[in-house]
């Protein structure tokens, strides 16, 4: 997959960042092309090399079908995860690597159900609020729309299906 200066890109479980330069470095004795990602949450600068994109699993930012496709499965469908801790968290985490949209949700969606009846473990917790915010960043960006707007669009759709989120202050 080849992107541009300016193209708007998921770095899995990171978030969206612009590609703000392409550049051949000379790191290990050849040259390699890079892209030089700034991510939107950080602002921290990323150097992927064009050979492992793939491997990285860097894509373009959502559509709109997808993101659609996600808000439905907000809205209704059903999430399974293991009940043991570990397997749950191992399932959690190779699904957030992957890096896709749907994934995301669908680990946001398996913790916040459990949420709802137990206390998360701390690491758990944080992996709800990380994939809360990588949903809310790339929908936010996709969208063309401010984060305030998609946070509401969000519950407003878990609350069809009775979950609720509390919101960091």
């Amino acid at each position: 997959m080849n992107f541009t200066i300016g193209d708007k890109v998921v770095y899995p479980n990171q978030g969206v960042g612009i590609v703000e330069q392409i550049s051949s470095r000379n790191l290990t004795g050849e040259s390699e092309t890079f892209y030089l990602l700034k991510l939107q949450s950080s602002g921290l600068r990323v150097m992927v090399p064009m050979a492992n994109v793939s491997n990285v699993g860097l894509r373009r930012v959502a559509k709109h079908r997808e993101i659609g496709d996600v808000l439905e499965f907000l809205n209704c469908g059903s999430s399974q995860s293991p009940a043991d801790w570990k397997g749950r968290f191992k399932a959690n985490s190779e699904k957030m690597r992957t890096g896709s949209l749907q994934q995301v949700a669908e680990v946001f969606k398996s913790l916040l159900v459990l949420s709802q009846g137990k206390p998360l473990s701390f690491r758990e917790k944080r992996m709800l609020e990380r994939s809360w915010q990588l949903l809310v960043d790339e929908i936010a960006i996709a969208r063309g729309i401010p984060k305030e707007v998609v946070e509401a669009q969000l519950v407003k759709a878990l609350s069809k299906v009775n979950l609720r989120i509390q919101l960091p202050s």
